[in-house]
């Protein structure tokens, strides 16, 4: 039995770790200050004994006897990220410098949740972890995408100067159950929207792509990355390589729901990136042949039943 911190394990991503790793047997000590998590994530678990669930902020220095760490801490979506900018910036290099901090006293493993973000509006396509990315750095998404730079770059320092281990994952575009209704990320909206039978919005022309992956799929992805030789830090890619226009998830979904709803098109935001897909060679070869097993149909359709619940 391990003693795991999960930073967001609130959240839409580390409730389903939480649970996972609960289930493997180990002692969790969830932390959220609840900006986007929610407590409903995690109400099945609190009576858990195994369980722990803490109200913090990780910009505030936090201590516990812990095996392992997983760094989740930080909104995701663009509507959450941009309302405070400043918020999430501090999150990101505040945060990580805390949660290494603690990493480095207790001896504890560490990963980073980093994003995909980090590759900008990219030049290159597939995105490979060699990338260094096209970021605006004075942009509106410059608080998430440059926090979570500079995030990656605290890692590899502490690793560097203070021999902590590390672990450093790039996350891919993710949906799934427990993604919370108003997070503004294009699965969620669709799925919303179509169940309302309101006119589904895309932005720009719709031929924009992005490559979306279960749930289930990062969570074992996260772990087989926490588990590999301390030599290897990643960064590496955890997403699905499946890539869809705007356009096709849009009448996808509207098949998905048999909604009556109508697409819409607005203007892009700044900074949209036009296209994502992740190279996944480097986790298939790393994570002892991790690749997603949950095609788009299948993930969308267990999404799709969860929001219907809620609605």
């Amino acid at each position: 039995m391990k003693r795991i911190l999960v930073t967001g394990g609130a959240g839409f991503i580390g409730s389903h770790l939480c649970e996972r790793l609960l289930n493997e047997g180990n002692d969790v000590i969830c932390l959220d200050n609840y900006f986007t998590g929610s407590k409903d994530n995690i109400r099945h678990l609190i009576g858990n004994d195994h369980f722990e669930l803490v109200r913090h902020d990780v910009t505030k220095p936090y201590t516990a006897e812990v095996d392992e760490i997983y760094n989740l801490a930080c909104p995701a979506s663009p509507i959450h990220y941009q309302y405070d900018p400043v918020k999430t910036i501090q999150t990101c290099v505040i945060g990580s410098m805390n949660m290494l901090g603690l990493a480095k006293s207790v001896r504890a493993k560490i990963l980073q949740a980093s994003t995909s973000e980090v590759y900008g509006d990219p030049d290159i396509h597939p995105q490979i972890e060699s990338y260094w990315g096209n970021v605006n750095p004075i942009g509106i998404r410059s608080c998430y995408d440059e926090g979570k730079r500079c995030a990656e770059t605290l890692f590899m320092d502490y690793h560097r100067q203070n021999n902590i281990r590390i672990k450093i994952i790039r996350i891919f575009n993710t949906y799934g159950p427990r993604m919370s209704m108003n997070d503004g990320r294009v699965v969620s909206n669709f799925i919303v929207q179509a169940l309302r039978n309101e006119d589904i919005t895309i932005y720009g022309d719709g031929r924009q792509t992005r490559s979306f992956q279960y749930v289930d799929d990062l969570i074992e992805g996260m772990i087989r990355m926490m588990e590999t030789r301390d030599t290897f830090t990643g960064p590496v890619n955890i997403g699905n390589p499946g890539e869809f226009t705007m356009l096709e998830l849009a009448k996808k979904i509207i098949e998905l729901t048999d909604s009556k709803s109508k697409i819409i098109f607005h203007p892009l935001p700044q900074d949209d990136p036009r296209q994502r897909k992740p190279d996944i060679s480097l986790a298939n070869k790393e994570l002892g042949g991790w690749q997603p097993t949950i095609k788009l149909e299948e993930g969308l359709k267990n999404t799709i039943d969860y929001f219907r619940n809620l609605i």
